[in-house]
């Protein structure tokens, strides 16, 4: 699981830097973004293209070569096999950037290099728009901001010790005509990623940007670590089959003395099905896995793989986490997996413990893996107290066939599987 790091902001704020810094610190790779439009202004000031010259604009990008190499712990870019670290940063090529980045072709091009060139790495990336157009999905976003007058003092400073001639009131003039080209750029405009962390560096020192990300990027690689945890389901082999044997009768027996588990129908020994049940409590679920003859893989959220003796349950029973809210594709994908091999399949459309008490909607997502893998959905109503040396009733209904229903009228779908799981929580021994 590779780990991208986004650095976004305008220009004068230290990025380039920061990131430098934070690319040795965490062994990342430096893929300066903004060098490669530089590379392509360079280019073209070379060749004499005109920023209207779109016809051989697109030439040259079907020709360039950029590449990008570390040597003695210095970032080296070549150009065509030309060394031009130094040159790409001159006062000529810092005053067409922003223009040639803004043109569609050129942009598209480069976001394409860029994403290949982090194709399966740790690397970290900065520019105007890696967090929000390059890399959405970035594990770290980073808005890093400072007054205008204080990047134009930084950049003039840094012109100073290249010995680029240049004036003060020149520096700040194309720090405010880049910041407001870079906003109004058609696509990767400059701005705040929804989710990105946004520092002000106005005040602040390099080591103090650095020290604040490095809190960020620390939580999120653990983060990480844990979300592979969860995710990476266990392998199936002789002693997982053994030692869930074990835990299941010894959880079981505790089950029936605690609740005094009663049964009603059963699900059918081949086929597969997508199990519903009501929520009421945290221990259902258990009821369904461990008293049941066949392998039930159950849906859970992904909380409850944060607890260690909860996340080696889970594992060893191959439940299977889900993200709640949002879209989890790599979820779906074990779910109808589990389907397609003709399994049993276990799903709460509530998606939370008493949901039709609160009056929640129930969620689409059993009747959307029962129509998309066509398996027919076992409803079952769950009803006790679950108070020690209780009662607990678990009344498995008939199979529903939903072989007449499509995406477009999902949610009668689930209304009939509630329904009929509302029937069964009614019913008494």
């Amino acid at each position: 699981m590779s780990l991208v790091v986004a650095i976004d902001g305008p220009a004068g704020t230290g990025k380039g830097t920061v990131t430098e810094i934070l690319a040795k610190k965490f062994n990342l790779i430096n893929i300066d973004t903004g060098a490669t439009y530089r590379c392509v202004t360079l280019d073209m000031l070379n060749k004499g293209i005109k920023l209207e010259e779109l016809d051989k604009i697109e030439e040259l990008l079907k020709n360039i070569k950029i590449e990008l190499k570390q040597e003695k712990g210095k970032q080296i870019v070549l150009l065509n096999g030309e060394d031009v670290t130094e040159k790409i940063r001159s006062t000529e090529v810092s005053k067409m950037v922003s223009q040639v980045s803004s043109i569609k072709e050129v942009r598209l091009s480069m976001v394409e290099l860029q994403r290949k060139m982090a194709e399966g790495k740790d690397v970290i990336m900065e520019g105007r728009d890696i967090g929000t157009y390059v890399f959405p999905a970035a594990d770290v976003k980073i808005y890093l901001d400072a007054d205008e007058n204080e990047r134009a003092k930084r950049r003039f400073n840094q012109c100073q010790e290249k010995g680029i001639q240049t004036t003060f009131a020149e520096v700040l003039e194309n720090i405010k005509q880049r910041d407001e080209n870079d906003k109004k750029k058609e696509i990767g405009a400059l701005k705040v990623a929804h989710d990105a962390e946004v520092i002000d560096s106005t005040n602040m020192s390099i080591n103090e940007v650095v020290q604040e990300i490095s809190k960020i990027i620390k939580k999120r690689k653990k983060d990480i670590r844990l979300q592979k945890k969860i995710y990476t389901p266990r392998k199936e082999n002789v002693w997982k089959r053994f030692v869930r044997k074990v835990t299941a009768i010894v959880l079981r027996t505790a089950y029936r003395i605690a609740y005094r588990v009663k049964i009603k129908g059963q699900v059918p020994q081949e086929g597969a099905y997508v199990i519903c049940c009501n929520h009421i409590n945290y221990l259902d679920a258990a009821a369904l896995v461990l008293f049941n003859k066949r392998k039930l893989y159950f849906v859970a959220k992904e909380d409850l793989f944060t607890h260690g003796i909860l996340m080696w349950l889970g594992h060893l029973f191959d439940a299977i986490p889900i993200k709640r809210d949002m879209q989890d594709i790599e979820a779906m994908k074990r779910c109808l997996k589990v389907l397609k091999n003709g399994e049993l399949l276990g799903i709460f459309p509530e998606g939370t413990r008493k949901g039709m008490e609160k009056n929640l909607k129930a969620k689409n997502g059993a009747a959307f893996m029962a129509i998309k893998s066509k398996t027919k959905v076992i409803p079952v109503g769950i009803h006790g107290t679950f108070k020690p040396f209780g009662k607990v009733y678990v009344n498995y209904g008939e199979p529903i066939d939903l072989s007449g229903y499509t995406k477009e009228n999902i949610d009668d779908a689930t209304k009939l599987i509630m329904d009929n799981i509302v029937m069964l929580t009614k019913k008494e021994d």
